[in-house]
C-alpha cells in the first residue's frame, strides 16, 4: 500500500492559510479601530446637522396647533415666494458667472507668476477673509451710494450728469456678493492649476497646436475639476447668503434667506419658515446634482 504523501504545494498551503487568517484578523481589527475613532465625529455630525435637519423637515408639516398639514408648502406657490426664489437664483447665477470671469484669469495668473510674487498676490486674494463681512458690506455702501466715492469721481470727471443708482438694487447686491465669494472660486482653481505639469503645454505645442489650442485642449480641460469645485462653492453659498443682500439690497432685493428670517422674526411661523428651508435645501441638492452632470464629474469634487 502506497503511503500518503503531501505535495510541496499542499504542504506550503497551510502556512499561507494561517498568514491569510492573521492578515484578515488584523484588517478587521484595523477597521473596528478606525470605526471607533470616527464615532465621535459621526456623533457630532448627527447632533449638529442630521437632527436639526430632521426637526426642520418635521416642523414643515405642522401648523400652529401641531396638526399635520401641507399648507406650509402650498403657500410657497404664492407670487411673493416664487418671485423671491427666482431672484435668489438670478443673483446666485450672476455672482457665480462674475466670479468665473474674474477668478479664472486671476487663478491662472497666480499659477504662472514666480512663487514670491504669487504669495503676495495670494495674500491680496485672501484679504477679504481677514475682514468682517459686515465691514466689507458697509465699505461697499460708502463706495456705491449716490453721494459715494464712485459717483462723485465720475461726476467730477464729467462721465455722468447725475448720480447713478448703484446700491439698494440688484447691481449693488451682486457687486458686494462677488467681492465676498471670489476667493471661494480662486482657491480650489489655483490649487488645481498649480498641479498641472507645464510640460504638457510644451508637448501640445510640439504636436502642432497653437497656444490657444493648447490652452483650450490641455490646460482648460485639466483645470475643470477645480473650476467645478469653485463654481459649486460659490453657487451654493450664494443661495443662502443673507447679510450682504439685506444691506446692499436696501429691502428691494428679497432673497429666499431673507424670507425665512422675516417669516420667523415678524410672524413667528416656524412651520412656514421650515418649509422654506427644506425647499431651499432640496433645490440646492438638485442644483449640485445638475452641476456634477454638467461638468461630467463622477467622483467627488
Amino acid at each position: 500500500m502506497k503511503p500518503l504523501s503531501l505535495s510541496r504545494s499542499d504542504a506550503g498551503s497551510y502556512p499561507d492559510d494561517a498568514m491569510s487568517r492573521r492578515l484578515a484578523l488584523a484588517e478587521l481589527k484595523e477597521r473596528w479601530t478606525l470605526l471607533g475613532l470616527t464615532l465621535p465625529g459621526f456623533a457630532l455630525v448627527l447632533l449638529v446637522l442630521a437632527v436639526p435637519l430632521a426637526w426642520l423637515g418635521w416642523m414643515s408639516f405642522l401648523d400652529d396647533g401641531g396638526a399635520f398639514t401641507l399648507a406650509n408648502y402650498a403657500r410657497l406657490l404664492k407670487p411673493v415666494y416664487t418671485s423671491s426664489l427666482l431672484t435668489t437664483f438670478q443673483i446666485a447665477f450672476c455672482v457665480t458667472l462674475a466670479c468665473v470671469l474674474l477668478g479664472y484669469p486671476l487663478a491662472y495668473l497666480l499659477s504662472q507668476v514666480p512663487e514670491r510674487t504669487g504669495q503676495v498676490l495670494m495674500a491680496l486674494v485672501l484679504l477679504p477673509f481677514w475682514t468682517s463681512v459686515l465691514v466689507r458690506t458697509y465699505a461697499w455702501l460708502v463706495l456705491l451710494q449716490r453721494q459715494g466715492i464712485i459717483n462723485n469721481t465720475m461726476l467730477d470727471l464729467g462721465l455722468i450728469d447725475q448720480p447713478l443708482s448703484l446700491v439698494n438694487n440688484f447691481f449693488g447686491t451682486t457687486v458686494g456678493m462677488v467681492h465676498v465669494m471670489l476667493p471661494f472660486l480662486v482657491l480650489p482653481l489655483y490649487d488645481k492649476m498649480k498641479n498641472i505639469d507645464p510640460q504638457l503645454m510644451s508637448a501640445a505645442a510640439n504636436c502642432g497646436a497653437s497656444p490657444a489650442q493648447a490652452f483650450r485642449q490641455v490646460f482648460l480641460r485639466l483645470s475643470l475639476p477645480g473650476l467645478a469645485s469653485g463654481v459649486t462653492l460659490v453657487f451654493v453659498l450664494s443661495l443662502g447668503f443673507y447679510l450682504t443682500p439685506a444691506l446692499l439690497g436696501g429691502g428691494k432685493v428679497a432673497m429666499w434667506s431673507m424670507k425665512i428670517s422675516d417669516t420667523i422674526s415678524l410672524f413667528g411661523n416656524w412651520g412656514a419658515a421650515s418649509a422654506l428651508g427644506v425647499t431651499l435645501l432640496i433645490v440646492t441638492l438638485l442644483m449640485l446634482w445638475g452641476l456634477r452632470r454638467v461638468f461630467g464629474i463622477k467622483g467627488g469634487y
